[in-house]
């Protein structure tokens, strides 16, 4: 039987089976002691393989012939850097038994994007980044994870009840990968018009939001603080895109890490509350999953303006507009339209794909730089951003 090929490092570790002509890029397995890596020509991408596995050093080995059962198979096998769409455990919903796989989709062109970053400087980086399922985790302890619209409870049973029916109609509808966009777009405008109807028609107070969160089944991905104090560090702006609502966001903030960070603005469906903390109106123009983009900005604000930190920054000192490059991260192919205001040189795109692996995988393959599968924690990105922002 021939022996599988495809990437073992040096020190004696290997990867599950590789498709055809891909790379694996999943945590890698003990190899048998009797097998020995044959050194073919290195790739032409190994400093993008250090970021998967910085203690790792990959020589490359043969293609392999034979590649997993078609069910096993992701669509755009032989077109990129994939690896297999299933985990150890078929059918588990619950990610946190399979093992965490990122997919690049064109390793030489990620690797020219990240020279062109790093040579121009923090100066002109900045990071846009979704909020529900990107910075926050798709599952929790097994269960679906609550987003920023979802975890809101306001206090009126009958219109808690009116939201959650609207959420079973539409919630499949948005990740259908077989409705148009431009159907899908009407279709997302109509649920976040309705949902916004009835908040203010419920009576939602502030003091519900507080409580809401306080008891939401929300929380950060693993290194998310770890990425936020970096970037603080080193001086880059985040916005934070959301089609969520930016009062709740903000009090996740306040409650999840008890700290602000004066790098971050939230753009986001903003409230208005009259002096009883009645919810009466949203301002500017509704944000679904499908419309982010930077011409929303006049509804950005930075989170220590509400959480009072008296340090922030000037606003002169994160003129975004002056930040020509971008690492952009979300979880729907829509979020791609947060850089539209943006007159970018480069843009590097990184997706999270959580859940329907199989029916999404190729357009997110398609849409993103790099995607990472099944709720994989920020770590991965922590360590781009830390290679981006490092000294030539």
């Amino acid at each position: 039987m021939r022996r599988p090929g495809g990437l073992r490092s040096i020190n004696g570790t290997v990867g599950s089976p590789l498709l055809q002509g891909g790379l694996l890029l999943h945590r890698p397995l003990r190899a048998s002691p009797r097998s020995r890596a044959k050194a073919y020509p290195p790739p032409a991408f190994p400093r993008l393989l250090s970021h998967a596995f910085p203690h790792q050093t990959f020589v490359h080995l043969s293609p392999i012939t034979s590649v997993l059962p078609p069910s096993r198979v992701c669509s755009c096998r032989h077109r990129f850097s994939c690896s297999n769409t299933l985990g150890a455990r078929e059918g588990s919903r619950d990610p946190t038994v399979m093992s965490s796989e990122v997919v690049i989709r064109d390793p030489e062109s990620l690797e020219k994007k990240k020279d062109a970053i790093r040579n121009a400087g923090t100066s002109k980086l900045q990071v846009i980044a979704d909020f529900d399922g990107t910075l926050t985790r798709y599952w929790i302890d097994g269960c679906r994870g609550q987003s920023s619209h979802g975890l809101l409870q306001q206090g009126n049973p009958e219109y808690d009840a009116k939201r959650q029916a609207l959420y079973e109609y539409y919630h499949p509808l948005e990740y259908s990968p077989t409705i148009p966009i431009e159907e899908k777009t009407k279709l997302m405008e109509e649920w976040w018009e309705k949902t916004h109807g009835l908040l203010i028609e419920g009576g939602l107070t502030y003091d519900a939001i507080k409580k809401s969160v306080a008891g939401a089944r929300i929380a950060f991905r693993d290194g998310v603080v770890e990425l936020f104090e970096f970037l603080e560090e080193k001086g880059v702006p985040i916005l934070i895109f959301s089609a969520g609502l930016a009062d709740i966001i903000e009090e996740v903030f306040r409650q999840k890490l008890h700290r602000s960070f004066k790098n971050i603005k939230i753009v986001s469906n903003r409230m208005v509350f009259d002096d009883n903390g009645r919810l009466i109106a949203f301002k500017g123009k509704t944000i679904h999953v499908l419309n982010k983009n930077e011409h929303a900005l006049d509804m950005a604000a930075p989170i220590h303006d509400k959480l009072g930190d008296p340090n922030g920054l000037d606003s002169d000192s994160i003129l975004v507009k002056n930040r020509t490059n971008v690492l952009l991260l979300g979880d729907h192919i829509g979020d791609l339209g947060m850089s539209d205001g943006v007159n970018y040189e480069n843009r590097i795109s990184v997706g999270f794909l959580n859940d329907n692996i199989e029916e999404s995988l190729k357009n997110h393959c398609e849409a993103f730089d790099v995607v990472y599968l099944k709720d994989a924690s920020m770590k991965g990105v922590v360590e781009l951003v830390s290679h981006l922002c490092s000294p030539n």
